[in-house]
């Protein structure tokens, strides 16, 4: 709990007037919470015994004073505490997904994208309750408390002392109950993360359960994640739940000790029945902050453990560095150096030695598995070499800005990638849109003769992942949206695979007309694709086996001329 505060409350500095306005709301609800408990004073001593008519004209005043002021102050301070609660949410949400962005792709590579989706929504939505509810509510119901404490000790402390002593009882067995609300909350929040992690996985592969029929095989394995979600959910319900007795038995307790003694001083004549009554009174009130404020406590675990979670993510540093030079000039040539790339401990890449000149198209083949991703990794520095060096320009990557680095770099994907978004914003990614270029772009990447025939040209909105696309359009538009950036270096990893024979050709007749003004590297398994290449590297077993054109590896390298008759059939 502590902690928690001290991890949320330095956000609260940047809402300071709104924070005082809702400190000054607190302050009304207290004050007119004791106030409502004092009137009862004077409506039974004044009015009602004593027959004071002039009482009787300025006690409701009081009252609808006292109330107005409570609910007034409950108005301003549910605001504003909203208001900087849902605030703080805000940015927290963005704070950690732009520190996931940044994190390495082995990061992702080791964390499903459902747990991923989970800590943002579901993580930070168990946060909210603290800190949009739960903080302000415990400074609304401390200053309350405060507030009433004050007052009953004022009115008698004899009888203040019997509440006051027995209910700080209750702490024993709610710190039990908030160890054990910590652990189900944590458990809780895995099998939450787990039922997400499987939901993701069926809508991105609605297209092979649809096919092969088997809804009710993935309602079954749901239906284990949705259940242990259940179970521990109600286990928290269980526990929390078990405070409120606990608090009434204390506070039945210390109320009936209270009457008792009260009602010995009334008879006795040393209280008189109206000050009884408002201290009875005050007391009651009393008794709901407290017994809110360790609900309260109970309902932070929940949040302790999805903050932990979250500062478990957000303490992750990524080992790909920004340089600190910008890359400004032309990118000329690429080199790699003896180079190694390990994934953990599988070796990807061994042995190395590769140069890229500006003016030349570049082929890299091989089969499945043999390094042909892993050197795209390194040449957009999802990953660093685990030994050697790559040079740009003669100078090492690693000196160089990320941001800089990848402006230079256009990479298209083996997997497309397409926004909900309109089709000129998907082509200028990243970038202000200019309908020009736009339009250039798409007409170098022969995608511009089937987008002028659609309705609204390139405002046209795609759908999630470009459905409303063949998958020849979709790469055709990926194609556009590197060729916008106008690259050093322009990357194709399969980039003709979903494309027809002419497409192709015409992709093809695009990239070479491009590639005197930079380096084109295409990763392919379609030889067709990149026979007129002007060097081929062949990949095998992490190595480059071969290299030359097309005519010469057939002569000369039995592994690509194997490849070569896979690839006719």
């Amino acid at each position: 709990m502590k902690k928690l505060i001290i991890t949320y409350f330095p956000y609260f500095k940047d809402y300071k007037r709104e924070f005082f306005i809702a400190i000054l709301g607190m302050i009304a609800v207290a004050v007119g919470t004791a106030g409502t408990a004092h009137i009862i004073k004077p409506v039974l001593d004044d009015i009602f015994i004593k027959k004071d008519e002039q009482m009787l004209f300025i006690v409701p005043f009081a009252l609808v004073f006292v109330f107005a002021l409570k609910g007034i102050g409950r108005y301003i301070q549910t605001y504003y505490t909203s208001y900087i609660g849902q605030d703080i949410l805000r940015r927290l949400r963005e704070e950690l997904l732009f520190h996931i962005t940044k994190l390495d792709m082995d990061f992702f590579r080791k964390n499903h994208s459902g747990v991923l989706l989970s800590r943002i929504t579901n993580d930070i939505s168990r946060i909210q309750g603290v800190v949009s509810e739960i903080i302000p509510e415990l400074i609304r119901d401390i200053f309350t408390v405060i507030a009433l404490a004050g007052y009953v000790i004022y009115q008698n402390p004899k009888l203040a002392f019997y509440f006051l002593i027995i209910m700080p009882l209750a702490l024993l067995p709610l710190s039990k109950l908030s160890k054990k609300m910590r652990k189900y909350s944590k458990l809780s929040q895995q099998s939450t993360g787990d039922m997400t992690k499987r939901l993701e996985e069926v809508f991105s592969n609605i297209e092979v359960i649809k096919s092969n029929s088997s809804q009710k095989f993935e309602l079954n394995r749901f239906a284990v994640d949705n259940l242990s979600v259940f179970k521990y959910i109600m286990k928290q319900v269980r526990v929390n739940n078990l405070t409120s007795p606990i608090m009434e038995v204390l506070g039945s307790i210390a109320i009936g000790l209270v009457i008792f003694v009260g009602g010995k001083e009334v008879i006795e004549g040393k209280m008189s029945v109206g000050g009884f009554f408002s201290f009875s009174a005050a007391l009651f009130m009393l008794y709901d902050p407290i017994k809110a404020l360790s609900k309260l406590y109970n309902k932070t675990q929940d949040a302790v453990t999805a903050n932990e979670r979250i500062r478990e993510i957000l303490n992750i540093e990524p080992e790909i560095k920004s340089g600190e030079s910008e890359l400004n000039q032309k990118i000329e040539n690429i080199t790699l150096k003896d180079v190694v790339l390990k994934y953990d401990e599988k070796v990807a890449l061994k042995n190395i030695n590769l140069s890229f000149q500006k003016g030349m198209f570049y082929g890299v083949v091989g089969d499945s598995g043999a390094g042909k991703s892993s050197l795209v990794n390194l040449l957009v520095r999802f990953y660093d070499a685990s030994k050697g060096e790559l040079l740009i320009n003669e100078q090492n990557i690693k000196n160089f800005t990320l941001k800089s680095l990848h402006r230079k770099i256009a990479y298209v994907t083996q997997n497309i990638f397409i926004f909900n978004d309109s089709i000129a914003a998907n082509v200028a990614y990243g970038e202000e849109i200019n309908k020009t270029k736009v339009i250039e772009a798409l007409k170098k990447a022969h995608a511009f003769e089937f987008v002028e025939k659609l309705d609204n040209g390139i405002d046209t909105i795609l759908a999630q992942r470009g459905a409303n696309l063949s998958g020849g359009q979709r790469q055709r538009i990926a194609l556009a949206r590197a060729i916008y950036k106008n690259p050093d270096v322009l990357i194709l990893d399969e980039a003709t695979s979903a494309l027809d024979n002419i497409s192709e050709q015409k992709i093809k007749d695009a990239v070479f007309e491009l590639k005197d003004q930079m380096i084109v590297i295409a990763i392919a398994h379609r030889l067709s694709s990149i026979q007129n290449a002007d060097e081929i590297f062949y990949f095998a077993s992490s190595e480059v086996e071969c290299s030359g054109t097309h005519e010469e590896l057939i002569k000369n390298c039995s592994g690509y001329k194997k490849l070569s008759k896979i690839s006719q059939k």
